[in-house]
């Protein structure tokens, strides 16, 4: 199983002790299963703790800058700077997606692309150094390579959150909640895009497309809103 420590370092600019986590790190579980490997080889536990990291860390990141923000607005904030769409971009963007280790069928299925299986490489990743006594390091890492994010997503936070907007507001004139439905599946299975549509009191909104169906969904909501006048 190929490791490379120098690309890990290279990307995150932080220095790398316990080869072994961050082999971990970086080992889908598909991998370990079709080498019958033991589970915690793979990365999921150092997801977990990753997680913890990264919500601590963008928690202190956004408490910081934002003084005057309520606990509300900071967590809508961290949940879409947090969300799998962010996480993956980034992964793919730097090259760390690259690395991820898997099985040959999972690779052949596209899976390396997957927003999700990105996401948790980067936690799991996050985890490791926290392990490697990386704290301070990962805070200012953190800090430079999520600001665009936190930025962009506070002056559009509708657009990231607009799901959630045309709830409450659907729900505030009649308690009725909009509906999402998958029209179509378009493309292969390793580069598929989904088709939703959201109606509303089996009147139909609006249409989208996304990579995943919560990026379709997203979309759709965004498109309603600006038809009902939510959003401008």
């Amino acid at each position: 199983m190929n490791f490379d420590k120098t690309a890990i370092e290279q990307i995150f600019g932080i220095s790398v002790e316990n080869c072994e986590n961050f082999r971990r790190a970086l080992t889908h579980s598909s991998y370990t299963k079709e080498n019958e490997m033991h589970f915690i080889e793979c990365y999921e536990r150092l997801e977990f703790l990753g997680d913890a990291v990264l919500k601590l860390t963008i928690s202190d990141c956004l408490f910081n800058k934002y003084p005057d923000y309520t606990e509300g607005e900071l967590s809508k904030i961290r949940s879409i700077v947090v969300s799998d769409a962010v996480l993956a971009e980034i992964a793919k963007k730097n090259g760390l997606s690259d690395l991820i280790i898997m099985s040959k069928h999972e690779e052949k299925q596209g899976c390396r692309n997957l927003e999700s299986v990105c996401a948790c490489a980067f936690e799991a990743v996050l985890g490791a150094y926290y392990l490697d006594g990386k704290f301070d390091e990962l805070l200012n890492y953190i800090k430079s390579e999520f600001e665009f994010y936190i930025e962009e997503i506070n002056k559009n936070a509708s657009k990231y959150n607009a799901k959630a907007v045309l709830q409450e507001y659907t729900q505030g004139l009649t308690k009725e909640t909009p509906v999402y439905r998958v029209v179509a599946e378009i493309g292969p299975a390793h580069k598929k895009e989904f088709e939703v549509e959201v109606s509303y009191q089996e009147n139909v909104i609006a249409r989208a497309t996304g990579k995943s169906k919560k990026e379709a969904e997203q979309k759709c909501a965004y498109e309603a809103c600006k038809k009902l006048g939510v959003i401008k």
